[in-house]
């Protein structure tokens, strides 16, 4: 698919320049100083030669053929330029330069007349506002950038949407002494997708691990279908951009003020088996393990070491990460006893001492390997100057090549002096560490791999008793009043059309309307001032728990609308009129669990879905799960049991658990009223009340 992109046989530079500092002028010294194997053509009308190579001045004055062009030109003469480029059968096209729609509406009408004339030709473009790609590959070395690490060939390859990002990870690579297998950054992507770079990679044999820096996808659904496909055959490590938002601050729900900036880019790659990772250095380290070693089957972890404190720092780090240390069987025990120094310890961690020579670290690898109940190995290797390390990393390296279990080591020495050592490690493919938290981290990363990997999926459930036409209809309602916000009869009307259980209600406008209402409801109740206008009732008073009787509940209301028509202006700042309060009568229940349920709409992705604590607490402990929908059973109940106080919900110390089956047939209930209602936009089920038996929604919101 873009193999003339990654693997050209001939690249002209339109724009070359022999202006030492200029793009153009960098990207020629690049291909030359990488030794790319193939064709390099300058384009520059008032120069004969650039850097020693002869120059044209046109595209269409090359005598041979040309894959790839780099076009670094002031946006405006793009068009032209790639006017010629489709003459001379070019199919791809870089476009380094900006000026384009990052700039406004005149760069985005430059812009798209480049893809229109390259559409015209069948050319792809790579950017504009872009570095480009890197192969390493020592039969192309194409370096088609103008960054300025020299990457050496490995396995690990980098795709970001910005530059500055990407060549960080491309540094970080590099300096940890690991190659690299391709790069691209493509910057605006006017055209070639991330989505696609990440297709051609999953397809690269070469390829054993991705990094992958995103800021937002154009077409979300389009970049889930890859990654689910790539991420199934090989690691594929995601960091995202923009943890925070400032935006969340003008929610009008508890679900939008809770999912902050980039949420459901961290969604999505969860979803789709993307390992995330918020800090680069342990994003790389571990990228490195990835790339060199198989994936666990499991989380069970063999440690050997010849030194006692970092063991104990790695064990804690395993452990925090959620990794268990098991107990070695009587025949690994017994083996070791025979073969390992007197001194050592036979349990796990194996600690074969300070004087262990190559074949005592060989005899503790070959048990561990061995062992059923060892999916992976740690090493603390300490380099005695009075043992023969160089021969230790020799064994360590052998095993690792069997690759039957992933290795990882916390190697600490003075590299300058134990280079031979050090050889022989990366030579056995084996990931080295400065520091055991970071080895710890790296191995953790192999194993949350494999989980992801193996993760139940589940099902989506559609459930056949809705009435989706009633629900429509409260909406269509509500958008013929230019409503963005749903009565309290709306959203529990749409609530009972989706099967989603709520305390019994009614409305009233009147004292005499909300005592009959309550009467027949049955007492105690809760009365709560429902308008458009009111955001949070509680923060005006609008709210009152627990009426035992007639008197409470005209009292109530009296105060009530006294207090609140104090409050609003004549004219609202919605726009609605004063009168539209109402009061919203429901049965009080009492004890329960209070949890929320909730969902936002996300732009090209359809919703995400939140539970979590509910009530005060939600905003107190901010103690939430999200997914995206359609939410099947199995993320439903993931949901469920990932956040904090899960053990309040399951049961805890002697106190009874709730009826987590119906939190979740709930949780699928709103993924499905919002999946055939987009026109939702926030959604807050809060409080939810739980009990043992049965569930109840006794507040809710709905904008739209």
């Amino acid at each position: 698919m873009f193999d003339k992109l990654f693997s050209p046989k001939s690249v002209a530079i339109i724009g070359a320049s022999q202006k030492a500092l200029s793009i153009g002028n960098v990207i020629t010294k690049n291909l030359l100083r990488y030794e790319y194997k193939g064709a390099i053509y300058p384009i520059n009308p008032k120069a004969d030669e650039i850097l020693g190579v002869k120059a044209y001045p046109s595209i269409l004055d090359v005598p041979g053929d040309i894959d790839l062009a780099h076009m670094v030109i002031p946006a405006q003469f793009a068009p032209g330029a790639m006017d010629e480029c489709g003459k001379k059968g070019v199919k791809f096209v870089i476009i380094n330069s900006a000026g384009f729609k990052e700039v406004g509406k005149e760069g985005l009408a430059i812009e798209n007349e480049v893809i229109a004339i390259a559409k015209k030709y069948g050319i792809r473009i790579f950017g504009p506002n872009c570095q480009g790609i890197i192969n390493t590959d020592p039969e192309i070395r194409a370096y088609c950038d103008f960054t300025f690490t020299f990457p050496e060939p490995g396995h690990i390859s980098i795709v970001a949407q910005s530059g500055g990002v990407g060549a960080l990870f491309m540094q970080a690579i590099h300096d940890l002494g690991v190659g690299m297998r391709f790069y691209a950054s493509n910057g605006n992507a006017c055209d070639i997708s991330i989505s696609e770079i990440l297709r051609y990679y999953g397809n690269d044999e070469k390829t054993r691990a991705i990094i992958l820096y995103a800021e937002g996808f154009s077409d979300p659904a389009e970049f889930m279908d890859a990654a689910r496909e790539v991420a199934a055959k090989k690691p594929v490590l995601g960091m995202r951009a923009g943890r925070t938002d400032e935006g969340a601050k003008a929610a009008t729900s508890h679900t939008g003020g809770l999912a902050g900036g980039g949420l459901s880019t961290e969604l999505i790659f969860r979803k789709t088996g993307i390992l995330t990772f918020r800090d680069v250095e342990e994003m790389c380290q571990s990228a490195v393990a990835l790339s060199s070693q198989p994936i666990p089957k499991g989380n069970r972890v063999g440690l050997i070491t010849d030194t006692g404190g970092p063991a104990i720092i790695a064990t804690d780090e395993l452990v925090d990460a959620g990794l268990k240390i098991p107990a070695l069987s009587d025949t690994a025990k017994a083996t070791l006893k025979e073969k390992l120094l007197p001194q050592a310890s036979l349990r796990n961690p194996i600690d074969v001492v300070a004087t262990a020579g190559a074949p005592h670290y060989r005899a503790a690898l070959d048990v561990l390997m061995g062992e059923e109940n060892i999916d992976s190995v740690y090493i603390n290797f300490v380099t005695p100057s009075f043992v023969d390390c160089e021969a230790v990393a020799k064994e360590m390296a052998e095993v690792s090549k069997q690759q039957k279990k992933p290795i990882v080591c916390n190697y600490m020495t003075d590299k300058p002096q134990w280079t031979g050592t050090t050889a022989q490690m990366k030579a056995g493919g084996i990931p080295c560490y400065d520091y055991p938290e970071m080895a710890a981290k790296a191995l953790a990363a192999l194993t949350r791999y494999n989980d992801l990997r193996n993760r139940k999926i589940g099902a989506v459930r559609t459930f056949k008793d809705v009435d989706k036409t009633k629900a429509q209809s409260l909406l269509k309602q509500a958008n013929n009043d230019n409503r963005k916000i749903l009565s309290a009869a709306e959203v529990y009307g749409i609530l009972a059309a989706y099967g989603i259980p709520a305390a019994p209600w009614k409305i009233a406008d009147s004292v005499n309307g909300a005592v009959k209402a309550a009467e027949e409801i049955g007492f105690p109740v809760v009365i709560k001032a429902d308008s458009a206008n009111i955001i949070h009732k509680s923060d005006v008073g609008g709210v009152a728990i627990n009426l035992a009787d007639k008197a409470a509940v005209e009292s109530t209301v009296k105060e009530m609308t006294e207090r609140i028509a104090g409050i609003l202006p004549a004219k609202t700042r919605a726009g609605y009129p004063r009168h539209d309060l109402k009061f919203f009568i429901q049965k009080f229940m009492p004890g329960g669990k209070e949890v929320i349920v909730g969902a936002k709409a996300e732009h090209g992705l359809g919703h995400m879905i939140m539970f979590g604590l509910g009530g005060v607490n939600v905003e107190l402990f901010k103690d939430v799960s999200f997914e995206i929908t359609p939410v099947s059973d199995a993320e439903a109940k993931q949901m469920l049991s990932s956040i904090k106080a899960y053990p309040l919900i399951s049961g805890f110390r002697g106190a009874k658990g709730v009826d987590q089956k119906k939190l979740v047939e709930v949780i699928e209930r709103v993924s499905q009223l919002v999946t055939e209602l987009p026109a939702i936009q926030e959604m807050d089920l809060n409080p939810i009340i739980a009990y043992e038996d049965t569930i109840c929604v006794v507040d809710a919101r709905i904008s739209i």
